[in-house]
């Protein structure tokens, strides 16, 4: 039983076929909803199974112009000052042997981002197990390891995003929502782009991105033309 419904069979006989820019995928996609509701647009890349082997990982975080259009939820490991720092920030929940206990014994991952400070990060270590695999582990290279709490609170909740390729050398980034104007989303996707340019592995010689596509949450996938500037 397919879950797609008839806008998405509607939307696949017209979909492009063959790569097109940036501009007419966009605009395909905002011309052809999947649902009712306001739909979160994706970027896909495919960056080529050679790249999932050794160091090669590609990861990183690139901060969207025009915001991601998503609420985030976000959790901080820290005490003292910092603590109050994230919380005077927004910060969702915000603690340190409470939230660790919570997130080990309950398998607790009600967030979208989390952040700890360079001392917590000795004890966020027992959450790994469980932050590991669903990609919330602070990391340093996202930005999300830090002593100033409160500017990587602001950060996530103004429109950071994380990438992050998967095994089979696959990565999505959240690009905004449907209900954008034509030229934000255009604008965040092209900040996604450089970013994960910026990410390339310098041991990665030719090209770097096989195929990229534009697709909304039930929507249909739109190639998107490869430039030079994004090998």
């Amino acid at each position: 039983m397919s879950r797609h419904g008839k806008r998405y069979f509607n939307a696949l006989k017209k979909a492009p076929k063959k790569p097109v820019s940036l501009e007419e995928a966009v605009k395909f996609v905002k011309d052809h909803s999947g649902a009712k509701f306001d739909e979160t647009v994706d970027v896909y890349f495919h960056l080529g199974k050679e790249l999932t082997k050794g160091d090669t990982a590609v990861r990183g975080t690139v901060k969207l112009p025009n915001g991601s259009g998503k609420s985030v939820r976000v959790a901080v490991f820290a005490g003292g000052d910092a603590a109050e720092a994230a919380k005077a920030a927004g910060a969702d929940f915000v603690g340190m042997a409470d939230l660790i206990e919570k997130v080990v014994k309950e398998s607790w991952c009600d967030f979208d981002v989390a952040i700890a400070t360079v001392e917590a990060m000795k004890e966020v270590r027992k959450c790994a197990r469980i932050l590991g695999p669903r990609g919330l582990m602070p990391n340093p290279k996202t930005g999300t390891v830090t002593d100033d709490t409160a500017t990587a609170v602001k950060e996530a909740k103004g429109g950071k995003v994380d990438f992050r390729m998967d095994r089979t050398g696959n990565m999505a980034v959240v690009a905004g929502k449907r209900s954008f104007d034509a030229d934000k989303l255009v604008g965040n996707i092209k900040a996604i782009i450089s970013a994960v340019q910026a990410a390339k592995p310098a041991s990665v010689k030719g090209m770097f991105v096989k195929s990229m596509t534009i697709a909304s949450t039930m929507g249909v996938g739109v190639p998107v033309i490869v430039s030079g500037d994004a090998e």
